[in-house]
Protein backbone atom coordinates (compact mmCIF):
# COMPACT_ATOMS: atom_id res chain seq x y z
CA UNK A 1 0.00 0.00 0.00
CA UNK A 2 1.26 3.46 -0.90
CA UNK A 3 1.02 5.76 2.13
CA UNK A 4 2.28 9.09 3.43
CA UNK A 5 4.86 7.10 5.39
CA UNK A 6 6.14 5.62 2.13
CA UNK A 7 6.43 9.16 0.83
CA UNK A 8 8.49 10.21 3.84
CA UNK A 9 11.07 7.44 3.43
CA UNK A 10 11.35 8.03 -0.31
CA UNK A 11 11.41 11.74 0.49
CA UNK A 12 14.61 11.12 2.45
CA UNK A 13 16.26 9.88 -0.72
CA UNK A 14 14.96 12.86 -2.67
CA UNK A 15 16.33 15.16 0.04
CA UNK A 16 19.77 13.52 -0.18
CA UNK A 17 19.66 14.07 -3.95
CA UNK A 18 18.81 17.74 -3.42
CA UNK A 19 21.57 18.21 -0.83
CA UNK A 20 24.08 16.69 -3.24
CA UNK A 21 22.77 18.82 -6.10
CA UNK A 22 21.62 15.93 -8.28
CA UNK A 23 19.55 16.52 -11.38
CA UNK A 24 17.35 14.30 -13.57
CA UNK A 25 16.29 12.29 -10.53
CA UNK A 26 14.33 9.05 -10.83
CA UNK A 27 13.47 6.05 -8.68
CA UNK A 28 16.26 3.47 -8.39
CA UNK A 29 13.99 0.44 -7.84
CA UNK A 30 10.49 1.21 -9.19
CA UNK A 31 7.69 -0.56 -7.33
CA UNK A 32 5.78 -3.40 -8.98
CA UNK A 33 2.08 -4.29 -8.83
CA UNK A 34 0.85 -0.76 -8.06
CA UNK A 35 -0.65 0.22 -11.43
CA UNK A 36 -4.07 -0.73 -12.76
CA UNK A 37 -6.06 0.00 -15.91
CA UNK A 38 -9.70 1.08 -15.93
CA UNK A 39 -11.86 0.74 -19.03
CA UNK A 40 -15.40 2.02 -19.26
CA UNK A 41 -18.03 2.74 -21.92
CA UNK A 42 -19.89 6.06 -21.87
CA UNK A 43 -22.56 7.66 -24.10
CA UNK A 44 -20.78 10.06 -26.46
CA UNK A 45 -22.53 13.10 -24.99
CA UNK A 46 -21.22 12.27 -21.49
CA UNK A 47 -17.73 11.10 -22.39
CA UNK A 48 -15.91 14.39 -21.76
CA UNK A 49 -17.54 14.90 -18.36
CA UNK A 50 -16.68 11.36 -17.21
CA UNK A 51 -13.14 11.57 -18.57
CA UNK A 52 -12.43 14.86 -16.77
CA UNK A 53 -13.84 13.44 -13.52
CA UNK A 54 -11.49 10.45 -13.77
CA UNK A 55 -8.53 12.77 -14.34
CA UNK A 56 -9.50 14.94 -11.38
CA UNK A 57 -9.69 11.84 -9.16
CA UNK A 58 -6.13 10.88 -10.08
CA UNK A 59 -6.39 8.65 -13.14
CA UNK A 60 -4.45 9.13 -16.34
CA UNK A 61 -0.98 10.06 -15.05
CA UNK A 62 2.04 8.51 -16.80
CA UNK A 63 5.39 9.83 -15.60
CA UNK A 64 5.58 13.55 -16.37
CA UNK A 65 2.26 13.54 -18.24
CA UNK A 66 -1.30 13.76 -16.94
CA UNK A 67 -4.78 13.61 -18.50
CA UNK A 68 -3.65 10.52 -20.44
CA UNK A 69 -6.38 8.29 -21.90
CA UNK A 70 -7.25 6.21 -24.92
CA UNK A 71 -10.65 6.77 -26.54
CA UNK A 72 -12.50 4.98 -29.30
CA UNK A 73 -16.01 5.37 -30.71
CA UNK A 74 -18.34 2.38 -31.02
CA UNK A 75 -21.77 1.27 -29.91
CA UNK A 76 -23.13 -0.63 -26.95
CA UNK A 77 -26.29 -2.69 -26.60
CA UNK A 78 -28.42 -3.49 -23.57
CA UNK A 79 -31.94 -4.47 -22.53
CA UNK A 80 -33.23 -3.78 -19.06
CA UNK A 81 -35.45 -6.24 -17.19
CA UNK A 82 -38.66 -5.35 -15.37
CA UNK A 83 -36.75 -4.04 -12.36
CA UNK A 84 -34.51 -1.75 -14.39
CA UNK A 85 -34.78 2.02 -14.65
CA UNK A 86 -32.79 2.94 -17.79
CA UNK A 87 -31.74 6.56 -18.22
CA UNK A 88 -31.58 6.05 -21.97
CA UNK A 89 -33.96 3.63 -23.72
CA UNK A 90 -36.92 1.71 -22.33
CA UNK A 91 -37.07 -1.32 -20.08
CA UNK A 92 -37.73 -4.59 -21.85
CA UNK A 93 -36.56 -3.25 -25.22
CA UNK A 94 -33.16 -3.80 -26.81
CA UNK A 95 -31.33 -0.48 -27.07
CA UNK A 96 -28.26 0.49 -29.08
CA UNK A 97 -26.29 3.54 -27.95
CA UNK A 98 -23.35 5.32 -29.55
CA UNK A 99 -20.64 5.18 -26.89
CA UNK A 100 -17.03 6.15 -26.25
CA UNK A 101 -14.57 3.55 -25.01
CA UNK A 102 -12.36 5.24 -22.36
CA UNK A 103 -9.23 3.61 -20.98
CA UNK A 104 -6.99 5.12 -18.28
CA UNK A 105 -4.29 3.83 -15.93
CA UNK A 106 -3.91 4.76 -12.27
CA UNK A 107 -2.03 3.97 -9.07
CA UNK A 108 -4.05 1.43 -7.11
CA UNK A 109 -4.17 3.47 -3.89
CA UNK A 110 -6.33 5.99 -5.82
CA UNK A 111 -8.89 3.37 -6.87
CA UNK A 112 -11.61 4.27 -4.34
CA UNK A 113 -11.72 7.93 -5.42
CA UNK A 114 -11.54 7.05 -9.11
CA UNK A 115 -14.44 4.58 -8.94
CA UNK A 116 -16.45 7.06 -6.93
CA UNK A 117 -15.90 9.68 -9.66
CA UNK A 118 -16.88 7.16 -12.33
CA UNK A 119 -20.13 6.19 -10.62
CA UNK A 120 -21.05 9.79 -9.81
CA UNK A 121 -20.57 11.10 -13.34
CA UNK A 122 -21.60 8.11 -15.46
CA UNK A 123 -25.25 8.47 -16.54
CA UNK A 124 -26.17 4.78 -16.62
CA UNK A 125 -28.01 2.99 -13.83
CA UNK A 126 -25.53 0.10 -14.16
CA UNK A 127 -22.00 1.16 -15.11
CA UNK A 128 -20.02 -1.21 -17.33
CA UNK A 129 -16.31 -1.11 -16.49
CA UNK A 130 -13.24 -3.35 -16.32
CA UNK A 131 -10.26 -3.16 -13.96
CA UNK A 132 -7.05 -4.94 -14.91
CA UNK A 133 -3.87 -5.08 -12.77
CA UNK A 134 -0.73 -4.30 -14.79
CA UNK A 135 2.88 -5.47 -14.57
CA UNK A 136 4.13 -1.98 -15.51
CA UNK A 137 6.73 -0.57 -13.14
CA UNK A 138 5.66 2.53 -11.24
CA UNK A 139 8.32 5.12 -11.98
CA UNK A 140 6.97 7.44 -9.27
CA UNK A 141 7.01 5.00 -6.34
CA UNK A 142 9.77 2.72 -5.18
CA UNK A 143 13.05 2.46 -3.28
CA UNK A 144 16.11 4.66 -3.60
CA UNK A 145 16.85 7.30 -6.20
CA UNK A 146 19.44 8.01 -8.84
CA UNK A 147 20.46 11.32 -10.37
CA UNK A 148 23.28 13.22 -12.02
CA UNK A 149 25.69 15.91 -10.93
CA UNK A 150 25.57 19.11 -12.97
CA UNK A 151 29.32 18.68 -13.54
CA UNK A 152 31.53 15.65 -13.14
CA UNK A 153 33.76 15.45 -10.08
CA UNK A 154 36.76 13.35 -9.29
CA UNK A 155 36.21 10.52 -6.85
CA UNK A 156 37.95 12.30 -3.98
CA UNK A 157 36.16 15.59 -4.75
CA UNK A 158 32.80 13.89 -4.56
CA UNK A 159 33.63 11.95 -1.40
CA UNK A 160 34.68 15.21 0.25
CA UNK A 161 31.44 16.85 -0.87
CA UNK A 162 29.48 13.87 0.43
CA UNK A 163 31.18 14.00 3.83
CA UNK A 164 30.58 17.72 4.18
CA UNK A 165 26.97 17.94 2.97
CA UNK A 166 25.81 14.85 4.87
CA UNK A 167 27.71 15.77 8.08
CA UNK A 168 29.34 12.35 8.04
CA UNK A 169 32.03 11.72 10.65
CA UNK A 170 33.65 9.31 8.23
CA UNK A 171 32.90 7.42 5.02
CA UNK A 172 33.66 3.74 4.52
CA UNK A 173 33.98 3.05 0.82
CA UNK A 174 35.05 0.41 -1.66
CA UNK A 175 38.15 0.69 -3.84
CA UNK A 176 38.35 3.81 -5.99
CA UNK A 177 38.03 2.86 -9.64
CA UNK A 178 39.78 5.85 -11.19
CA UNK A 179 36.94 7.49 -13.10
CA UNK A 180 34.92 10.67 -12.68
CA UNK A 181 31.67 10.76 -10.73
CA UNK A 182 28.60 11.87 -12.66
CA UNK A 183 25.74 9.47 -11.90
CA UNK A 184 24.91 8.98 -8.21
CA UNK A 185 22.56 6.42 -6.62
CA UNK A 186 21.32 6.95 -3.05
CA UNK A 187 19.32 4.90 -0.56
CA UNK A 188 18.88 5.99 3.05
CA UNK A 189 19.21 3.30 5.71
CA UNK A 190 20.49 -0.22 5.15
CA UNK A 191 20.98 -0.48 1.41
CA UNK A 192 23.20 -3.45 0.65
CA UNK A 193 20.31 -5.22 -1.11
CA UNK A 194 20.31 -2.55 -3.86
CA UNK A 195 24.00 -2.66 -4.84
CA UNK A 196 23.27 -4.58 -8.04
CA UNK A 197 20.43 -2.19 -8.87
CA UNK A 198 22.83 0.73 -8.61
CA UNK A 199 25.32 -1.09 -10.84
CA UNK A 200 22.63 -1.96 -13.41
CA UNK A 201 21.43 1.66 -13.40
CA UNK A 202 24.92 2.77 -14.41
CA UNK A 203 25.74 4.64 -11.20
CA UNK A 204 29.34 5.75 -10.66
CA UNK A 205 28.84 5.72 -6.88
CA UNK A 206 26.22 4.28 -4.53
CA UNK A 207 25.58 6.20 -1.30
CA UNK A 208 23.92 4.22 1.51
CA UNK A 209 24.77 2.65 4.91
CA UNK A 210 25.23 -0.57 6.91
CA UNK A 211 27.42 -2.25 4.30
CA UNK A 212 29.13 -5.38 5.67
CA UNK A 213 32.75 -6.31 5.00
CA UNK A 214 32.15 -8.83 2.22
CA UNK A 215 29.45 -6.71 0.61
CA UNK A 216 32.04 -4.12 -0.44
CA UNK A 217 33.40 -6.75 -2.86
CA UNK A 218 30.12 -6.51 -4.79
CA UNK A 219 31.34 -3.23 -6.25
CA UNK A 220 33.64 -5.29 -8.52
CA UNK A 221 35.35 -2.10 -9.79
CA UNK A 222 32.08 -1.15 -11.52
CA UNK A 223 31.26 1.64 -9.07
CA UNK A 224 32.15 2.94 -5.61
CA UNK A 225 30.07 1.89 -2.62
CA UNK A 226 30.02 4.68 -0.01
CA UNK A 227 28.72 3.94 3.50
CA UNK A 228 28.07 7.26 5.25
CA UNK A 229 26.43 5.77 8.37
CA UNK A 230 22.86 4.78 9.15
CA UNK A 231 21.96 7.88 11.17
CA UNK A 232 23.57 10.21 8.65
CA UNK A 233 21.66 8.63 5.75
CA UNK A 234 18.30 9.04 7.52
CA UNK A 235 18.88 12.36 9.26
CA UNK A 236 16.13 14.12 7.28
CA UNK A 237 13.37 11.61 8.14
CA UNK A 238 11.98 13.37 11.20
CA UNK A 239 11.66 16.68 9.36
CA UNK A 240 9.77 15.04 6.52
CA UNK A 241 7.46 13.23 8.95
CA UNK A 242 6.71 16.53 10.70
CA UNK A 243 5.83 18.10 7.34
CA UNK A 244 3.45 15.24 6.49
CA UNK A 245 1.76 15.19 9.91
CA UNK A 246 1.41 18.98 9.93
CA UNK A 247 -0.30 18.83 6.55
CA UNK A 248 -2.63 15.96 7.53
CA UNK A 249 -3.53 17.05 11.08
CA UNK A 250 -4.14 20.79 11.08
CA UNK A 251 -5.32 20.96 14.72
CA UNK A 252 -2.59 18.76 16.14
CA UNK A 253 0.47 20.29 17.78
CA UNK A 254 3.71 18.69 16.57
CA UNK A 255 7.07 19.36 18.19
CA UNK A 256 10.29 18.54 16.36
CA UNK A 257 12.89 17.09 18.71
CA UNK A 258 16.45 18.36 18.42
CA UNK A 259 17.85 15.37 20.28
CA UNK A 260 20.59 13.37 18.57
CA UNK A 261 19.73 9.68 18.92
CA UNK A 262 22.69 8.32 16.97
CA UNK A 263 24.16 5.53 19.16
CA UNK A 264 27.43 5.51 17.18
CA UNK A 265 30.32 7.76 18.22
CA UNK A 266 33.67 8.32 16.53
CA UNK A 267 37.07 8.72 18.16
Amino acid sequence: MHTALDNSFQGVNAKICDVLGLQNKKVLIPQKNTIKKLTTYVPNNNAEEVRLALFKAGAGTIGNYDNCSYNMKGYGTYRGNKNSNPVIGKKGKLHTENETFISVIYEKHKEKNILSALFNKHPYEEVAYDIVPLDNLNQEIGIGMIGELAEEKSELEFLSLLKETMNAKGIRHSKLVGKSIKKVAVLGGSGSFAINNAINAGADIYVTSDIKYHEFYKAENKLIIADIGHYESEQFTKNLLVDILTEKFLNFAIILSNRNTNPIYYL
